[in-house]
């Protein structure tokens, strides 16, 4: 029968349905009539005694269907009936009692205004009741004659007994229960729904076959809202969260707490202001690559170097999303400037690639910024990031002073001064290197630049920390009292650019360090706690916990250090730029430089771990071992 009547009223066309309905408010009027007639005499007698009653009532039917289909009261769909056309039919009444009225002054005088009340009330009642019949009716039939979802409403405010009065004419979603932390709600029966603790979740999702749960709880935080909805995902259930609706009509805001921070804000001292004059200078009209140009530092060296008028950018990168995703901004930076754009895919261990492109471009400058940075991933795979972070700097510094290149700028890092793990290893190999080529060097001038972690970099902790808030915590912390210096990505290029010009005007052989004054190291958990405040949050603990985000410490990774450090040896010399310093550490002889390269090429060559390893302990001064047990469960 159920599955009959789906059928039927699916085969129903819009205008069927319009007819149906048309047809019910013309037929109404002479029905009620006979009934308020009966009632207002106690019976039917007077069908008797004044037959010419009889006459009214194909006059109210075509008054009926008249009224009604000038108000438009067919064309309301039924489920949308109790919202807009509930004051139509209070209308449809009146005008058709009217005109029942007078017609009863001629046919049936004694009817009087009791019996025209009575009928007027009745009519309305009438067609309001059996509209809001005809819609249950239909509901059950769509409800049982198709896939329907059971849902469970969270939240027994406001907006989740708006929510319940919203889907109780769906015709595919049912409302089950309220869920509610409200102790005092419990046990209460909500809109027609019983309030249930959420210990009770579990069991009525098996009993009551639910597969979906929505959120209606506005004024939580999204943090706890994060936390909510992964621990219903994992009971399977689909979940969905709902603003409110004073939200959704713009009475109140919709607030995204995780509004953009700007990085500089976290490093508690002045920026460094613009380059100077004489850097941009010292760029103008050179050809110049930039290696690894499409990571956080080599494309803000590019964005940089534009204004400062080179002939020619040539961005060197292995990846081929960054270097696509690079070139195209850095096209339209350049376009009208007559500065032309290269880019080369590529790696640079490839000694053939590197000559080739350094002699085919003529260039004049090169920044070597390729190198694999993030410390965890290089202390697992230590071959890969000492073949490109130290081979790679040799194969790339030896063309450039193969070809005569006048400046070779190496990006550095605070991890290279007496380093715990294989990167920072790498990192001070890499500058043992270019400090070899500077010795050996005639006519190209070596120089380094090393500064500490950059704020909003790929792996760095603005990043990191933002997407664990936006999920809803925790926020996860190596350790309590962890500190690093901090700057900004445009700083950073901007020192890069700065020591590249100053190595112009050095009378030294070069090989100089160039370092930033960056103030005092910041507290990482302070960093953390700025975060999340910024973020309209608050900090979960014991002494807190009705707070929103929790941080957890994880305890310090293998290699990572407790506090990082800038210099290796002690003394600095003042540069043209009073934030900027200039520092001599010692370097390796010729002669151990070679053997430290030989010894390292045979180890990756054969993928020896231990023996790059042991590479590291020889030549690194200063280098102390992480853990190794982590490491030798991941390479034995």
């Amino acid at each position: 029968m159920r599955r009959g009547l789906y059928a039927f009223q699916s085969g129903l066309s819009r205008k069927n349905k319009q007819f149906v309905l048309f047809m019910i408010d013309a037929l109404l009027p002479p029905v009620i009539l006979v009934l308020a007639i009966a009632v207002t005499y106690n019976g039917f007698s007077l069908f008797d005694r004044l037959p010419r009653v009889f006459y009214m009532l194909p006059a109210l039917s075509l008054t009926g269907g008249a009224v009604s289909a000038w108000l438009g009261i067919p064309r309301v769909q039924l489920k949308s009936f109790e919202t807009t056309a509930m004051l139509r039919t209070a209308l449809y009444s009146a005008l058709v009692t009217a005109v029942a009225a007078v017609l009863s002054r001629f046919v049936v005088p004694g009817f009087g205004v009791a019996g025209i009340t009575i009928y007027g009330l009745m009519l309305f009642l009438a067609a309001v009741s059996v509209r809001l019949g005809m819609l249950h009716l239909l509901l059950w039939v769509l409800r049982n004659g198709q896939p329907k979802h059971r849902v469970l409403i969270y939240g027994a405010g406001t907006t989740g007994v708006q929510l319940v009065a919203a889907l109780r004419s769906h015709d595919r979603i049912v409302p089950v229960a309220f869920i509610d932390d409200n102790e005092a709600l419990h046990s209460m029966t909500v809109a027609g729904l019983r309030v249930l603790p959420p210990s009770d979740l579990k069991d009525l999702v098996e009993q009551r076959d639910i597969d979906r749960i929505i959120l209606a709880m506005p004024s939580v935080s999204a943090p706890k809202l994060a936390r909510l909805t992964r621990q219903l995902r994992q009971m399977g259930l689909q979940v969905q969260s709902l603003p409110s609706f004073a939200q959704l009509v713009g009475e109140e805001e919709l607030i995204d707490n995780l509004s953009p921070v700007a990085p500089g804000q976290f490093l508690g001292r002045d920026q460094v202001g613009d380059m100077l004059a004489e850097g941009e200078q010292a760029y103008r009209g050179k050809a110049i690559l930039v290696s690894g140009a499409g990571g956080s530092i080599g494309s803000e060296l590019c964005r940089q170097l534009i204004p400062c008028g080179p002939a020619c950018v040539v961005l060197y990168e292995v990846s081929e999303v960054a270097l696509y995703t690079i070139e195209r901004e850095l096209q339209e930076l350049a376009a009208g400037t007559g500065v032309e754009i290269v880019p080369v895919l590529g790696s640079v261990t490839d000694s053939r690639l590197t000559r080739m492109v350094i002699n085919d471009h003529h260039i004049e400058v090169v920044f070597h910024a390729a190198a694999y940075k993030h410390v965890p991933l290089v202390e697992l795979n230590p071959l890969a990031g000492l073949a490109n972070n130290v081979l790679g700097t040799r194969t790339l510094a030896e063309a450039a002073n193969d070809a005569g290149v006048g400046r070779f700028i190496l990006i550095s890092s605070d991890k290279a001064v007496r380093p715990t793990n294989v990167m920072g290893a790498s990192k001070r190999l890499a500058e043992l290197v270019v400090q070899d080529m500077a010795k050996r060097s005639r006519g190209t001038v070596f120089s380094m630049v090393r500064f500490g972690n950059v704020l909003g970099s790929s792996g760095s902790v603005i990043p990191l920390f933002k997407e664990q808030i936006a999920k809803g915590g925790p926020v996860t912390l190596t350790h309590e009292d962890v500190t690093r210096y901090f700057m900004t990505i445009s700083e950073a290029s901007r020192l890069v650019l700065l020591a590249g010009s100053f190595s112009d005007v050095e009378t030294s052989r070069g090989g100089d360090v160039f370092v930033l004054d960056m103030g005092k190291p910041v507290r990482i958990r302070d960093v953390a706690v700025q975060l999340i405040n910024t973020a309209g949050y608050s900090v979960r603990d014991e002494a807190h916990p009705e707070g929103d985000i929790e941080i957890v410490v994880t305890g310090l990774r293998p290699g990572e250090k407790l506090h990082e450090e800038l210099l290796i040896g002690a003394g600095l010399l003042t540069t043209p730029h009073s934030k900027i310093l200039r520092a001599r550490e010692d370097s390796l002889s010729e002669l151990e430089m070679a053997k430290a390269l030989r010894a390292l090429r045979s180890a990756i060559a054969v993928g020896d771990h231990d023996g790059a390893r042991r590479v590291i302990k020889t030549w690194v001064h200063g280098y102390r071992a992480p853990v190794q047990e982590t490491i030798r469960a991941i390479h034995p």
